[in-house]
């Protein structure tokens, strides 16, 4: 069972978000909380797979606690505000993955496994708006590249497709190779950089200016 913690400040939208997932065969909502301070807390206690972030919380928002979650739990941030600075903050800050709260409940519940998977929920939605956010700010914010003249010319070309927010299936596609020489080419890029995720991954290749909005 994927075990999931959900923070909101409204406890109808955390009262619907456990029925929605409390539905599913594979997913058990283990905990509630009101605001960050108590999602780190209850996080620690209960050792959740995944938590549903808001962002928008007293006490503490849901960005610092996913900063202070990031590594420890897979945090999937959800929110009505469909406003870049808010994805380009709660994936800075280390979330797995981003969705609104007008999502439908099958959306959810797939968010939910793929990030309980160990995998990031980067969308060609979320990715358009990370790009515009790195337009807006204009231009690569990494002082080096360096650790990009390790990569294989194979691995740099995937890593630029996943920053355009394609799956590996995707990338296998567009490559002609199985999806699993993709897989291998990820886990290596994410070695090499010293990374975490996919989302991770995206943000670099941004940020050293391997890939500029104006390629998308």
């Amino acid at each position: 069972m994927i075990r999931v913690l959900i923070a909101d400040d409204q406890e109808m939208v955390r009262e619907g978000f456990s029925v929605l997932l409390n539905a599913q065969p594979d997913i058990e909502v283990v905990g509630e909380a009101a605001d960050g301070g108590e999602a780190v807390a209850k996080a620690a206690e209960l050792r959740p797979d995944v938590v549903l972030m808001d962002v928008r919380m007293p006490v503490m928002d849901g960005l610092e606690a996913t900063r202070r979650l990031a590594g420890s739990t897979g945090v999937l941030v959800l929110t009505t505000f469909d406003m870049d600075e808010y994805v380009y903050a709660a994936l800075r800050a280390g979330a797995s993955g981003f969705l609104l709260k007008n999502s439908s409940a099958r959306a959810l519940a797939d968010a939910v496994r793929v990030v309980a998977a160990g995998d990031a929920l980067l969308s060609p939605v979320v990715t358009r708006r990370l790009i515009a956010e790195f337009a807006r700010l204009g231009g690569p914010r990494a002082p080096s590249r360096r650790r990009l003249e390790g990569l294989t010319e194979r691995e740099t070309e995937v890593l630029v497709l996943i920053a355009h927010g394609m799956s590996n299936a995707e990338i296998a596609t567009r490559l002609v190779v199985v999806e699993q020489t993709v897989k291998t080419h990820v886990s290596n890029i994410l070695a090499k950089l010293g990374l975490r995720d996919r989302t991770q991954a995206a943000i670099y290749a941004y940020e050293t200016g391997l890939v500029r909005p104006a390629q998308y």
